[in-house]
């Protein structure tokens, strides 16, 4: 779901005991012009959607939780195409959804719901170095797809999510996960290369208007080749995959956003070679060229049709 570019995440707890929350948690409505990867982010005012900050003693493990709930006609329906943030996501699901506990794995193409009737979903995004913390899964073996999570997947993710799950809102949600992370990342804090990967990420997201370059590694104390194994392991692709991905993010908020960009410029403001390599990671990943898709926001936003796209 969507994208939403945080701080630097605050390092694990170190004690020997969980951190319990001190505060409610923060919560704080989706917003259409946010960089969440959403293609057609006006749909996200027929959600009630919103994102939760997660307790700084697990940030370094979350991301961000997130809430969405609908109630949709009948006959009607959405469907739902994201560009996702390179990231794991664990999803607590009510209603007409395809599980009620999921796991979605880091995706090559747009993440695609047709969104039906009525339902719930409360996320847990997870950062690159969550998915070890918080199960016994790799990487790999959850990417393009969305797999229930049943005990025999994974146990240690199932007692998570079968521990917040009872809890009767979002907010109770959250605060039932950021405790039961809290002693998960006791059990096994993060090593070099997970809290890398973790920086990795977040420095490529505030600079996404810039070129990657040879400097990523050097700016964070570390060799190219220690940043490229580290992204393999925690997100299963390498930095300028990584790279790309949020800058298609970017590239969807604002042709979403601006119907007078021209995409030459964009392409320039982001640092590609030209338009053409714009054009080819967008067409790749979302089936469109920019253009037509520009095109489709704007349909879309007139109203033709009975159902929302996208």
């Amino acid at each position: 779901m969507p994208e939403h570019t945080s701080a630097r995440p605050a390092p694990p707890a170190t004690s020997a005991a969980p951190v319990a929350p001190v505060a409610p948690a923060t919560r704080y409505p989706i917003r259409p012009d946010e960089r969440s990867g959403m293609l057609h982010p006006r749909n996200v005012e027929r959600f009630a959607a919103a994102w939760i900050d997660p307790h700084p003693s697990v940030a370094a493990v979350v991301d961000r939780y997130w809430h969405v709930t609908w109630n949709l006609p009948e006959g009607e329906h959405i469907d739902q195409r994201i560009i996702d943030h390179p990231a794991v996501t664990l999803t607590i699901e009510a209603g007409d959804v395809p599980a009620p506990l999921l796991v979605t794995g880091v995706q090559r193409g747009a993440w695609r719901r047709r969104i039906t009737g009525s339902g719930s979903v409360f996320a847990i995004r997870l950062r690159p170095a969550g998915l070890e913390v918080v199960s016994d899964l790799a990487v790999r073996s959850v990417a393009d797809a969305a797999t229930p999570v049943i005990p025999t997947l994974d146990a240690r993710v199932h007692r998570l999510l079968a521990t917040v799950e009872p809890e009767a809102d979002a907010a109770a949600r959250a605060a039932a996960a950021d405790d039961a992370i809290a002693t998960l990342l006791v059990e096994r804090p993060l090593d070099a290369e997970q809290e890398l990967a973790n920086a990795v990420l977040v420095e490529l997201a505030e600079r996404v208007h810039e070129r990657t370059g040879t400097t990523l590694g050097a700016g964070l104390g570390a060799s190219d080749r220690a940043v490229q194994r580290a992204l393999a392991r925690t997100v299963g692709h390498g930095p300028k995959w990584v790279t790309r991905r949020v800058r298609l993010q970017e590239v969807a908020r604002v042709l979403s956003t601006d119907a007078s960009v021209q995409i030459a410029d964009l392409a320039a403001r982001l640092g590609y070679a030209d338009q053409a390599h714009l054009g080819n990671d967008f067409r790749g990943v979302v089936g469109l060229t920019p253009g037509a898709y520009q095109r489709s926001v704007r349909t879309a936003m007139a109203g033709v049709g009975g159902s929302s796209s996208s």
